[in-house]
Parts: structure tokens; sequence; C-alpha cells
């Protein structure tokens, strides 16, 4: 009789402590954003347009495997350009997201037509889809461009989150 006493009460306040520890852990899991890091390098090809805009196409390696984009306004300044871009990004397991971001241009020195570019990505709030719906946030790329010969190589990173 008494092993099956204490058996009852070491099980009973187990399953007490159980669910005390168990409550907040839960709860904090589920309060917790979801992340996923974004990156790898990229290849983009600038590709003039007729009606003056320019078209961005790139592929992919890493956590994203494709994109494509525009250029939708362009300034001169001090150290190079400044321009307004829209990306469309695309995964190997169907995700998508729409980003709009401005990209830094700084002149190399001694190298006519190539830049240091830099570029924040801004996800677009309910453009996302697939394995990327509910996604949002902002990341960012760096790298080198030649415009004169259309093309670059970038290295982009960060993380999204929902």
């Amino acid at each position: 009789m008494f092993k099956t006493l204490t058996l009852g009460l070491v099980l009973s306040s187990f399953s007490a402590f159980t669910g005390l520890v168990s409550a907040p852990v839960y709860a904090a899991t589920t309060n917790k954003e979801a992340c996923i890091v974004i990156g790898g390098v990229g290849m983009p090809n600038f590709v003039p347009q007729e009606d003056g805009t320019i078209t961005i196409i790139a592929p992919l390696t890493g956590s994203v495997s494709s994109a494509a984009g525009k250029v939708t306004g362009q300034r001169e300044t001090e150290t190079g350009l400044e321009m307004d871009m829209e990306h469309y990004f695309m995964t190997e397991d169907g995700g998508f997201m729409h980003t709009k971001d401005l990209g830094i241009l700084t002149n190399v020195v001694g190298k006519q037509g190539q830049y240091m570019i830099e570029i924040t990505y801004h996800v677009q709030e309910a453009s996302t889809s697939g394995s990327l719906k509910d996604y949002k946030g902002n990341f960012s790329s760096y790298g080198l461009v030649d415009l004169p010969k259309l093309q670059g190589l970038i290295r982009y990173s960060g993380k999204v989150c929902k």
C-alpha cells in the first residue's frame, strides 16, 4: 500500500510539474517569429528595353533560385548612382516574393562604368506565396556591376520572418 501511495504521489506530482513547465515553454515557442535565412550569390544581367527602362534577370545560387526585376528610377549622385528597383524572387520549392528596393552604386576609381553596388530589398506585404507565404522583412546584397557590359556579380544575405 505504501508503494502504491508513493507511486501515486510521484506520478501526480510529475504530471502537475510537467503541466506547469510545458505551458510557458509552449507559449514562448508559439509567440516566437519563424525566420528563414536568405543567402547566396547572383549574376544579374541588365537588359535595356525600347521604352528606356532596364529589366534585370539573374540566376541565383543559395536559398533563392532566380530573380527578375526592373529599374524604376535612376539618379546621379556625387559618388555614382542611386536606383529605385523592384525584384521578383523565386525559390526551387515554389516560393515567391516581390520587393521594392534602393540600389546604391559607387564608382570604382579608374574603371569607367563599373560600380560597387549595395541593395536593400524590402519584401512587400501580401506579395509572398508558396513556401514564402506570409514572410516579411528586409535583406541586402552587395557586389560589382559593369554597366557597359550589362552584367554583375552580387552576394545576397539576410533573413525574412513571419
